[in-house]
């Protein structure tokens, strides 16, 4: 899901990098004090869980969590996810300073729309709770795999079977991400349910 330096056109770098900001502040402005460890945190798990590529083609799979993210931090997840990719473009040249807004919005904008998507479902009992967690964790990816897709192909129609193939190498993914936010989401009710208020609010 990393784009790399040199890749997309400045119309497209400058797009995302203003999108970056407008949700970046809006995150900042939602996160009181006492989120500030669960932001951190799961940005950690984030920065970890991309580090480990996979690479199929001329694309690398790696586990994102930002369907998890989106769930338990909402608009928070984009400060998250921002200061996560830029560790990475700094330390590990994952990606890029220049694509850091818009590796930025294909990760967290799934994040926030999931979060107002399936927290109808979340609210709710039993197996319609448990259908929204993998729903989210899933879409996630797959919202995130269309933008980076969109990202590419805006950029120049030579992209288009690397698009294509982002899409398709992702769709286990998919099916992971939904498992792993299932799960986390029904331990987290159980145990600590205060990890879910954004969902309850």
């Amino acid at each position: 899901m990393h784009i790399s330096e040199g890749v997309l056109s400045p119309a497209v770098l400058a797009g995302g990098a203003a999108l970056a900001v407008i949700g970046t502040a809006i995150g900042l402005k939602k996160m009181d004090y006492e989120a500030i460890p669960r932001v951190a945190i799961l940005s950690a798990g984030f920065f970890v869980a991309t580090l480990i590529h996979v690479p199929v083609g001329p694309v690398g799979e790696h586990l994102v969590l930002n369907g998890l993210m989106g769930l338990l931090l909402g608009w928070m997840a984009v400060p998250a996810i921002l200061i996560a990719l830029f560790l990475q473009a700094l330390l590990f040249q994952f990606g890029g300073l220049t694509a850091l807004g818009v590796n930025t919005v294909t990760m967290a904008a799934p994040a926030v729309i999931c979060f107002y998507l399936f927290r109808p479902w979340l609210r709710r009992e039993s197996y319609a709770a448990a259908i929204g967690a993998f729903a989210c964790g899933a879409t996630a990816i797959l919202l995130s795999g269309l933008l980076v897709a969109a990202a590419l192909i805006s950029t120049g129609k030579a992209f288009l079977e690397v698009a294509e193939l982002v899409l398709i190498a992702h769709i286990p993914i998919m099916i992971i991400e939904g498992v792993i936010t299932l799960f986390i989401f029904q331990f987290l009710k159980k145990v600590r349910p205060e990890m879910l208020e954004g969902v309850y609010a």
